[in-house]
């Protein structure tokens, strides 16, 4: 477990897995050649082979009226046989893990999805009697409105055939359609305030809904990523964009946008899939920017 103090909120990540060999995939640009000459991402962000340090991780948000939880990985028993078997039916201890910190599922009141891919959704339900039923049933989950309409209209487009969109089509079954028949969904806007300390900002690219959560508390500030960045090589290299992005431009744009809007402040930015230490500031580097832990 880790934990930041922003004013008033606590914020605890909890690891589900490693990313070990997929995000090197995620971000082919990130060579071992063009990785070797930056090297504060070593030892904490990259090994010495070149492998990009990763993991799963979901965040509790807990303000003085709220507990939100950022995210839910991958889950257990979801099928990704159709693009990515690494992940079929995994047996984690993330909500034993969840409970060890101080927060069984049934105390969480808000579940907050910055995107809908599956290694963000994944824990929303749980297989239970066979039958797949929401993870926390007290409470709300926040989707946006923007990237759940994408989402669905991409589902229902048959022309989209691929694996990759096949498998989105069982994640949604697996993982949404549960939460919506349970009457536990409400949509949101991509600037929406969540509660006073918590509000979205809109960082589109990866998704065409993406967005990122600012906790603001007693002048303290921090921004939990989503996937607008998925690894710290990306501020030395915004450029870097993923095969997985839905706009490749615009998800440079956006990490050009908020590398410099947040450089040489001291808001804390909380990787979503950043290896140990998770967080720190940007600053810049010569003509790019680095994280300074």
């Amino acid at each position: 477990m880790k934990c930041w103090k922003i004013g008033d909120v606590t914020i605890t990540r909890v690891i589900e897995r490693d990313l070990m060999g997929l995000l090197n995939k995620v971000i082919p640009d990130a060579t071992v050649d063009a990785i070797r000459p930056l090297r504060w991402l070593f030892p904490h962000f990259v090994n010495e082979a070149g492998e990009l340090i990763g993991f799963t991780q979901a965040f509790v948000v807990q303000t003085p009226s709220r507990r939100i939880i950022v995210d839910t990985c991958i889950g257990n028993d979801k099928d990704f046989d159709a693009f990515r078997l690494s992940w079929s039916r995994l047996q984690t201890t993330f909500l034993s893990q969840l409970t060890e910190a101080g927060f069984p599922r049934d105390s969480i009141d808000t579940v907050l999805c910055t995107h809908l891919h599956g290694d963000h959704i994944g824990w929303n339900t749980m297989l239970a009697d066979n039958k797949w039923m929401p993870t926390f049933p007290n409470a709300r989950y926040l989707f946006g409105r923007v990237e759940y309409e994408a989402t669905k209209a991409r589902n229902q487009d048959a022309s989209f055939d691929d694996r990759r969109s096949r498998g989105m089509r069982v994640v949604a079954a697996e993982s949404l359609a549960p939460v919506f028949d349970a009457g536990l969904a409400d949509f949101v806007e991509t600037d929406h305030t969540v509660c006073d300390e918590v509000r979205l900002v809109p960082s589109l690219g990866h998704t065409a809904g993406h967005v990122s959560v600012h906790i603001k508390s007693n002048g303290e500030e921090a921004l939990i990523t989503g996937d607008f960045i998925h690894h710290p090589c990306q501020l030395a290299h915004p450029e870097w964009a993923s095969p997985v992005d839905h706009d490749k431009s615009q998800s440079t744009a956006t990490r050009e946008r908020l590398f410099a809007a947040l450089a040489g402040t001291p808001t804390l930015v909380i990787g979503s899939h950043f290896a140990d230490p998770t967080a720190g500031r940007i600053v810049r580097d010569s003509n790019a920017y680095r994280l300074d832990i």
